[in-house]
């Protein structure tokens, strides 16, 4: 992949210079507490406390695990007794954890076990790396403390380096907007069977006010909620909301996600270092800090992962043995700022400039080393934001989304000049965004049907945002029509199920009827295949 330097690289490197009295000067206590130290100072905290005084449940934002290895898995929960308040109902003391992980959910054949303490500089969270572990092995975890214990949760390790398993299976979910929906279909992905592993792809919690009935799902929640998140204690409480919900801990509970975010567990629509409002940077980059420090917190993340200020490293590769490799992208915290605004327009001089790019110059180098080096029969790519082109009507001149790559031609050039050079030959890239589904081929030429068919595209429609849905969305036809490498389009709320195997990748399209009410039944829209070394999606 050609490296073209990028201004927005040039400006994040910049960022990371601003002296801290700086920050303290614009911002005054907001900056204080983004920027406080990313680790507790343990050689001077009081003991850690047991549990034992605690008078209610501190586990009621449920369990999670994450970022399989072969021999290892990631053990996330957070204490609050009173989860939307802004402590979460805790005192700022460090509280002693205990853990276990047994092959049985009766736990009565443990592997592992140990203890944790819960730091109130992370909002007493704790992210527990547990090693020496079997590959491709289920287990159960639990958390305790003091009287209390969490739910059960159950986890999977990636195959051995060598293995090539007779398939894999994960989930593809994004867009989970609480007030405008119920997370039914959670509770359905929770009862899949023999999920490897749940990718999220981004949209985890939105930034907007919740109003004081929490929107459509008519139950009141706390007046601090209405507002949009700006503070550390903004995002904690937001994502305490989130993680309240019953059918989304089911899902955490019974398989480890993989995650990636997109833009609105920040601000809707940024570009690096540029806020949609056009913030002063030194400003939105102490948001940005508040953000990215809430989601490690939040997140079965591993330390690597860990913030520094206003900056976390998120893209991160992970293999299934030899049939996957997966390369998780970040496409926002990189990014330059959309050409023409961040609309659908007609691209224009700037969009086609050859210097602009959706993953910053070291992320595209990353990526191109990662495929030159992969040995599986599927690379997998999670990210955000549509790849393939989308025309909205029938007749030019056409508007594209200048959030997506449609605004960054040139960088998607360089995407499929490193997939080529490297000679990848099943390419599935899965995205969230658009609170539809799609699926699409992947072309080299967008204007010729017929040319070299580069990946398949699974686009995963939303869990809530957006509200009810509909099977075919008002601009169905012009979609269908326009794109002839679009295969499918419906625009009711899901989540995908991708199959793989030495021979084929399998998409099932899964979908709730409705998001409004608590209780719809799920059903498969279509079913999609591409064959190993035959790259392009076929009914089932």
């Amino acid at each position: 992949m050609t490296q073209i330097p990028s201004p927005t690289d040039e400006l994040r490197v910049a960022a990371r210079r601003i002296d801290r009295r700086r920050f303290l000067t614009v911002t005054g206590a907001a900056a204080a507490v983004a920027f406080a130290a990313n680790l507790p100072n343990t050689a001077h905290a009081a003991p850690a406390a047991d549990g034992s005084a605690l008078e209610s449940d501190p586990f009621t934002l449920g369990v999670a695990s994450g970022d399989p290895l072969p021999d290892s898995v990631v053990l996330w929960t957070r204490l609050a007794p009173l989860p939307l308040e802004p402590d979460g109902g805790l005192p700022a003391e460090p509280v002693e954890i205990a853990w276990e992980v047994a092959r049985d959910a009766g736990f009565t054949r443990p592997v592992a076990s140990g203890t944790e303490v819960a730091h109130p500089e992370f909002a007493h969270s704790v992210h527990v790396e547990v090693a020496g572990l079997a590959p491709a092995t289920t287990y159960h975890y639990r958390f305790t403390t003091g009287p209390w214990s969490s739910t059960t949760g159950r986890t999977r390790t990636a195959p051995a380096p060598g293995a090539l398993p007779a398939a894999v299976r994960f989930g593809l979910v994004s867009c989970q907007r609480y007030d405008q929906g119920f997370y039914t279909a959670y509770r359905h992905l929770a009862a899949e069977p023999e999920l490897d592993a749940v990718l999220h792809l981004g949209d985890y919690l939105y930034e907007y006010a919740v109003d004081a009935t929490a929107g459509v799902r008519g139950t009141p929640v706390p007046a601090h909620l209405n507002r949009e998140t700006r503070t550390l204690e903004d995002y904690r409480t937001r994502y305490a909301l989130y993680h309240s919900d019953p059918d989304l801990q089911a899902a955490h509970a019974a398989h480890p996600f993989i995650v990636t975010w997109d833009d609105h567990e920040v601000d809707n629509n940024y570009a690096g270092a540029v806020s949609e409002q056009g913030d002063p940077v030194e400003e939105f980059l102490v948001r940005r800090a508040a953000a990215y420090r809430a989601y490690w917190e939040n997140m079965p993340l591993r330390a690597p992962q860990l913030p520094e200020g206003p900056d976390l490293r998120l893209h991160r590769r992970l293999h299934y043995g030899r049939l996957a490799q997966l390369d998780i992208l970040d496409t926002r915290q990189y990014r330059d700022d959309q050409a023409h605004g961040d609309g659908w327009q007609v691209p224009g001089e700037e969009a086609a400039d050859p210097a602009r790019t959706l993953l910053g110059a070291e992320q595209e180098r990353w990526l191109a080393d990662g495929w030159r080096a992969s040995e599986a029969v599927w690379n997998v790519v999670p990210q955000q934001v549509t790849v393939a082109r989308r025309r909205d009507r029938l007749t030019g001149p056409w508007p594209l989304s200048m959030d997506a790559w449609d605004g960054y031609p040139a960088a998607r050039e360089r995407l499929w000049a490193a997939a080529e050079e490297a000679g990848v030959e099943n390419l599935v890239v899965c995205t969230g965004d658009v609170h539809v589904h799609y699926a699409f081929d992947l072309k080299a030429d967008w204007d010729d049907p017929d040319s070299r068919t580069v990946g398949v595209e699974l686009v995963t429609s939303s869990i809530t945002s957006g509200g009810d849905g509909a099977e075919r969305p008002a601009n169905w036809e012009a979609l269908t029509g326009a794109n002839p490498h679009l295969r499918f389009y419906d625009g009711r709320r899901g989540y995908v199920v991708v199959t793989l195997d030495a021979d084929e990748a399998r998409a099932e399209y899964r979908v709730v009827d409705r998001v409004t009410t608590p209780d719809a039944d799920v059903a498969t829209a279509a079913t999609f295949t591409t064959t190993a070394g035959e790259p392009g999606l076929r009914p089932a």
